[in-house]
């Protein structure tokens, strides 16, 4: 389905009926890697001497891990050169809409798999972030709606920290985490799209990329424009702009069929998380003075 062809009296129903747009938290994340998936991601054969270990840290990890995301529907109120404005109020010309949509927020949250995590004041206040981005704004500038999210690993997996100085044990529980972290990314895709009726998704991230395609001290207006995080899953917003737990990520995810990647605006082939190549004609396209 093309989602900028759902009418969009259909979108705000929709997102009456579930409860949003306070802020919303995704934590029934299912998480059960197996030992052959986390070997083969540690580039280690399945009777490798060093298997027991990975076995046993990821059968603890297994029993602890809370990965989970919260995130915020926001629509596009102003979208042009490299301002986005994003709020969590309705536009009024809502066509056909008129509540006809409406059910418990409860209710609605329950049946998609979340629950609010905001409070009644918090709801009924209108929240507003704006945003500098050239990126953001072409990329927001055919859709209506915006989904401001954060996901992570969840705070559980820190207590695997191993004994100092055993940098394979470390390197094991980072890369627990970052399945985790995967694994609610995933899960947070899916129920977006299935409850919001959208289609393909994409999504950017402050920091993510070359440095002026969206600066990472941006993440101070995603985190207040979320509300409260740290209550709701357990990530703070460092003053540097990071974010602990560290394998969590923050961003816009967004209605595009065309479908978009960070990779595409990032010069660091080198990135192990790499998944897409450079794209240099997106680049100019975008920034035609160069940088």
């Amino acid at each position: 389905m093309d989602v900028h062809r759902v009418p969009r009296w259909v979108m705000i129903a929709t997102i009456e009926a579930v409860g949003a747009p306070v802020l919303v938290v995704v934590d029934e994340v299912p998480f059960e890697p197996t030992a052959p998936e986390l070997l083969a991601r540690l580039r280690l054969e399945p009777g490798s001497q060093y298997a027991p270990e990975v076995e046993a840290l990821l059968a603890a990890a297994r029993r602890i891990a809370r990965p989970r995301a919260a995130y915020r529907v926001g629509f596009v109120r102003e979208c042009r050169d490299e301002l986005v404005v994003l709020s969590t109020r309705a536009p009024r010309d809502r066509g056909r809409a008129g509540g006809s949509a409406r059910a418990s927020g409860r209710a609605g949250l329950a049946s998609a798999g979340a629950r609010s995590a905001g409070t009644t004041a918090e709801s009924a206040s209108p929240r507003e972030a704006r945003f500098a981005s050239r990126v953001l704004a072409a990329n927001l500038g055919q859709t209506q709606l915006a989904f401001a999210y954060v996901a992570t690993c969840g705070r559980e997996l820190d207590s695997l920290a191993p004994a100092p100085g055993d940098v394979f044990a470390q390197f094991v529980v980072e890369t627990i985490k970052e399945m985790a972290l995967w694994a609610a990314l995933t899960h947070l895709y899916q129920h977006l799209s299935a409850t919001y009726h959208l289609g393909a998704l994409a999504s950017m991230n402050p920091g993510s990329g070359e440095a002026r395609v969206w600066p990472i001290e941006q993440q101070r207006q995603l985190f207040a424009f979320l509300g409260n995080v740290e209550s709701a899953v357990g990530v703070v917003l460092t003053e540097s702009c990071l974010m602990v737990p560290n394998k969590s990520v923050s961003g816009i995810f967004f209605p595009s069929e065309e479908g978009f990647e960070n990779c595409h605006l990032c010069r660091q082939e080198r990135c192990p998380n790499r998944r897409a190549p450079f794209d240099e004609a997106l680049w100019a396209r975008l920034f035609p003075s160069g940088g």
